[in-house]
């Protein structure tokens, strides 16, 4: 375990577009994984890891002529985003990496699938979100991407962190990226050299703890969120479903005067974001479905 968090500035380069969609690129590429690595208590079945920050960031430097330009020209983007029907946040996330990664101008990496499927006769045995060839490293890796919001509760521990229902627990898609997701060694007859869990997203600690001690693998350069069951005096807006990913550049609400589940945010003096639970009962049944964040 780790001390305290600590972190004051973050590395948010997101903010300063204006196009919601170019907002929600950026963040997708510049901002760093929820965790900076594997929890010691993850049983290890199939080998995979995390990009640093520096990772992130230097992907972003790379892209951010591009997204200045998508910033005052948007609609390839638009076009792009437009295929996708469904609303979840998950998809959303994907398919932006996805127009990200075949921009092969701006990074080193040249697309080999996307989406793949492993099928042994009748059977589906998994699918691979993105395979790529590192012409840094000269390597074939394996990403999975996954958007996700934990709530962490007690201690902190691995098996404390919880989704909008407790059926979704980071433990659990910790296990499922090691036991399932990461488990070929070869996808169109490549093969696969490294595998990365890109994992984004934001973790939000109980508001009652005044003092916390934080797991050495919760990544400190993310912004964290608080959560709680009391409407707070601060004045908070609630985003949006989109906003998820990233607040538009104006608020898109005026203040909360009724509160229902979901997730609130206020920008000064510092950004903060609450995510409201209703008291009784706690995850039951929450009104906004999981699935549409997955």
């Amino acid at each position: 375990m780790s001390s305290r968090m600590t972190t004051t500035t973050f590395f948010e380069p997101w903010l300063q577009f204006k196009n919601p969609i170019v907002r929600h690129l950026a963040f997708c590429i510049a901002s760093p994984n929820i965790l900076t690595q594997r929890p010691n208590e993850l049983k290890l079945n199939h080998h995979f890891e995390f990009h640093n920050d520096q990772s992130w960031q230097n992907f972003y430097q790379n892209y951010q002529t591009r997204l200045q330009q998508l910033d005052q020209q948007p609609q390839p983007l638009i076009d792009f985003l437009a295929r996708l029907k469904s609303t979840r946040l998950g998809l959303r996330f994907e398919n932006l990496l996805w127009f990200w990664l075949q921009d092969g101008d701006y990074h080193p990496y040249q697309l080999l699938g996307h989406s793949i499927q492993k099928i042994a006769g009748a059977i589906t045995l998994g699918e691979l979100d993105f395979v790529l060839f590192n012409q840094e490293t000269q390597e074939i890796e394996h990403w999975e991407v996954a958007l996700k919001y934990y709530l962490g509760e007690g201690k902190l521990d691995l098996a404390q962190w919880f989704g909008l229902n407790k059926q979704d627990t980071l433990h659990r898609k910790l296990k499922h990226f090691t036991e399932r997701q990461f488990q070929f060694s070869e996808a169109n007859q490549y093969h696969i050299q490294r595998k990365f869990a890109v994992m984004k997203g934001q973790l939000y600690l109980p508001n009652h703890l005044s003092e916390f001690v934080l797991p050495n693998w919760v990544n400190p350069s993310r912004r964290l969120g608080q959560w709680g069951t009391h409407i707070p005096t601060t004045p908070y807006y609630r985003l949006q479903r989109h906003e998820w990913l990233c607040p538009d550049q104006h608020a898109s609400s005026l203040t909360a005067q009724w509160w229902t589940n979901g997730l609130y945010y206020h920008e000064t003096p510092t950004p903060s974001f609450y995510m409201f639970r209703q008291p009784s009962p706690l995850f039951t049944t929450p009104p906004l479905s999981n699935n549409h964040f997955e």
